[in-house]
């Protein structure tokens, strides 16, 4: 058995009238197809690009390894030269990522080669960020600790996106203080015997290619694989609802903390706690025994 999903609907291009009230108003996803038509990005981001302006920076990569009571919030699993990590991409598969890293500080040229579209939405000008994975590099299933409207541009290959509504967070397996499902949720074939809540689970997916733009509401799950070594550059806007923006501050503002604090204090016994927590509530919601 396969994940209920259907594919995001997609358009050539669009008025920011049309996006912000057929998608950004109603919170939908939508993929825009040619929306970096007219940047120079089109045409220059290609992973022998970033490797020629950005080869000696050394950069953080993240693997898919389990979260551990070890680890930082968001700490990397290790370090890099870009030139010798996108040699690595374009050689072989590998489960190396680069993860919410601001190469347009390291690398301010790159700012000239995109252009922040109208779309309705004010976008943060000080987070563009970008993500690079080799082939089947997967990002676990997650949603944004600040509650963004995220408007996700692929370049350089394929990547798959799947998202599931905050709504569908009952059958997730949501783990308690944090904001990602549990890692041992294989989301292209997952365990419906371990996990049945996830047959009730209505998602969305789409594949991005090169100059593709996914929109993505605020609070929505995601998981991503490159199906190809590439790279995505995300763009940012605070959240619309001001209920989303309450759960953005005491996630930032508290839960944060908490965790970790529980982290140090607990070790892998509150890892394995939240592990286990995350079924019971899970099934709890949706009434599985």
């Amino acid at each position: 058995m396969k994940l209920n999903l259907i594919e995001i609907p997609r358009v050539k291009s669009i008025t920011k009238e049309e996006f912000y009230n057929n998608y950004v108003k109603p919170q939908k996803p939508v993929v825009v197809e040619t929306l970096t038509a007219d940047w120079p990005a089109y045409e220059k981001w290609k992973l022998q690009y970033i490797k020629e302006i950005a080869g000696q920076k050394i950069v953080p990569l993240y693997d898919d390894r389990p979260v551990s009571h070890k680890d930082g919030f968001n700490q990397a699993h290790a370090e890099m030269k870009m030139s010798d990590y996108i040699d690595l991409m374009l050689k072989e598969p590998t489960n190396y990522r680069i993860f919410l890293y601001n190469l347009m500080k390291e690398v301010p040229s790159l700012k000239y080669d995109f252009k922040w579209p109208s779309v309705g939405l004010k976008l943060i000008k000080q987070l563009p960020m970008l993500f690079f994975g080799g082939e089947n590099s997967k990002v676990f299933m997650h949603f944004d600790i600040d509650y963004s409207n995220i408007l996700h541009f692929h370049f350089h290959g394929v990547k798959q996106c799947i998202l599931f509504a905050p709504d569908q967070t009952k059958y997730l397996y949501k783990i308690p203080h944090a904001l990602i499902s549990r890692e041992d949720i294989d989301f292209d074939n997952p365990d419906f015997e371990k996990f049945p809540a996830l047959a009730k689970a209505q998602g969305l997916v789409c594949n991005l290619k090169h100059g593709e733009m996914l929109y993505m509401p605020e609070g929505y799950w995601h998981y991503m694989k490159y199906v190809t070594p590439g790279f995505s550059m995300s763009l940012r806007a605070f959240p619309t609802k001001l209920s989303n923006l309450i759960k953005a501050v005491y996630n930032i503002g508290v839960m944060r903390h908490f965790d970790v604090a529980m982290r140090k204090m607990k070790g892998q016994s509150w890892i394995d706690y939240k592990n286990k927590k995350a079924i019971e509530i899970t099934h709890k919601r949706v009434g599985i025994n």
